[in-house]
């Protein structure tokens, strides 16, 4: 069994200006910080280092960081893992919790809220249920877009035909990503 030390943070995340901000903030709330930002090195560092946390981001460039969440949790069956997307939606979110993530914050996220998922132990964060709006009709439709055009490799002639649209009324709906809802 791999012993891990607490409060040692390891940030997966492919934005390294965002990685430096979350390794600045945590380190303030008494963490020991590791950054990298590809899945690779993820897993490579994950063995050197053993951290208790991590924060793993979903898009990593070309990676997708749910495909971690499986070999980390090999790694580190008792890490608290956190993942942390720009593009949250609910089946992203069950998905992240089926494969072994503790918890899934959508981006940007407060310090407060971070240091909540951080903390919380790993059986008491599956528990607790999901506190959630429902998205605004112009939001739930944009989700589904993102996720037909990542299913066509962002193949923007591709999705608007799947999706029955023309291609310039589909070019116009990506530009328009509604901001959140607060109605």
């Amino acid at each position: 069994m791999i012993t891990t030390t607490p409060n040692k943070l390891l940030i997966i995340e492919d934005d390294m200006a965002l990685a430096s901000v979350l390794v600045r903030r945590m380190t303030k709330q008494g963490f020991e910080c590791q950054q990298c930002h590809d899945a690779t090195q993820g897993l490579l560092l994950a063995r050197q280092f053993k951290p208790s946390h991590i924060l793993l981001d979903m898009k990593l460039e070309q990676d997708n960081g749910l495909k971690l969440i499986s070999p980390l949790r090999q790694l580190l069956p008792n890490v608290v893992m956190v993942l942390l997307t720009g593009y949250a939606s609910i089946a992203t979110a069950v998905e992240a919790i089926r494969l072994g993530a503790d918890n899934y914050l959508a981006k940007p996220v407060d310090t407060q809220t971070l240091l909540n998922a951080l903390s919380a132990v790993p059986s008491e964060a599956s528990l607790q249920p999901l506190v959630e709006e429902p998205l605004s009709p112009k939001r739930l439709e944009w989700e589904h877009i993102q996720q037909v055009l990542t299913a066509n490799n962002g193949n923007v002639s591709a999705t608007a035909r799947q999706l029955g649209m023309h291609r310039r009324t589909l070019q116009r709906k990506l530009l328009k990503k509604p901001t959140a809802d607060h109605r």
